[in-house]
């Protein structure tokens, strides 16, 4: 048979539990690897727009996905997500916390401790609960993996954005001493996302002159990112053509030089 370059990308035979995939970078994540053979549960908040974005990448792709509500703040939410992909499809082989939300605080020592503790909840410990009703199942998988949706400024904080910068910056160290602590059973990596565009940046308390000033960001490749691009990455870290990749902070964000995703003063 010919070589195929392309043979380490396959999901075939794997199961993947998706957070926040119901649209954006994490319903691309959850098409890619659907597309490459993975059999999908998407979790969101909004269970009715999981369900059909399920039935919509199960149609394109021919994969088995599967579509739920989930708040990954509650711990009873997280533990029926991971029963449900068990019982749905055997195994669970893959997890993806792509959930992540900040809101806009222009003035930084202003924030609450509600607004701190509520962004830690969400962005931090959500993950870490998941990845405690995961790791039976992961343990058992061949080429188990966990990848993370980070942010850009987990690495360079946006003052304006103080809640959400530090508890990113808390996602990325958190993982890493989890990819330490699973050597050898489960990978474990961080994507750090630059300027991807979506919905969510307006509901984040970003003004349109702001986002259109973010289309041309300043980064190596002067444009802001596609979902579609983050996925990519997702797909190799997931995929057994990451399978000597654990324990990283990878930087999908066009090259930046620089991280200013808030008006600038």
């Amino acid at each position: 048979m010919p070589f195929d370059p392309f043979a380490d990308f396959s999901m075939e035979g794997h199961v993947a539990l998706i957070t926040g995939g119901a649209q954006n970078i994490g319903e691309a994540i959850a098409r890619t690897f659907a597309g490459a053979g993975a059999k999908v549960l998407i979790a969101d908040l909004n269970g009715d727009k999981a369900i059909e974005t399920a039935k919509r990448i199960e149609q394109e792709t021919g994969s088995q996905v599967l579509g739920m509500k989930c708040d990954v703040t509650q711990g009873d939410d997280i533990k029926a997500c991971v029963d449900q992909i068990v019982r749905r499809f055997g195994a669970l082989s893959t997890l993806v916390n792509n959930v992540g939300w900040g809101q806009a605080n222009p003035d930084p020592v202003a924030v609450s401790d509600g607004d701190m503790i509520a962004s830690y909840t969400l962005n931090t410990l959500s993950a870490l609960r998941m990845v405690e009703a995961a790791t039976p199942y992961l343990r058992q998988a061949k080429n188990a993996s966990i990848t993370n949706s980070g942010s850009m400024v987990g690495l360079l904080p946006a003052f304006d954005f103080l809640a959400y910068s530090a508890a990113k910056a808390a996602l990325n160290h958190m993982m890493l001493g989890l990819a330490h602590a699973f050597a050898k059973s489960v990978r474990i990596n961080t994507v750090v996302i630059g300027t991807v565009l979506t919905e969510g940046y307006a509901a984040a308390g970003l003004d349109a002159k702001t986002q259109e000033r973010l289309t041309n960001p300043d980064n190596l490749t002067g444009r802001s990112g596609t979902s579609q691009d983050v996925a990519n990455a997702f797909l190799w870290l997931a995929s057994p053509a990451g399978a000597w990749v654990s324990g990283q902070t990878i930087q999908v964000a066009g090259g930046p030089k620089r991280v200013r995703l808030i008006p600038e003063y």
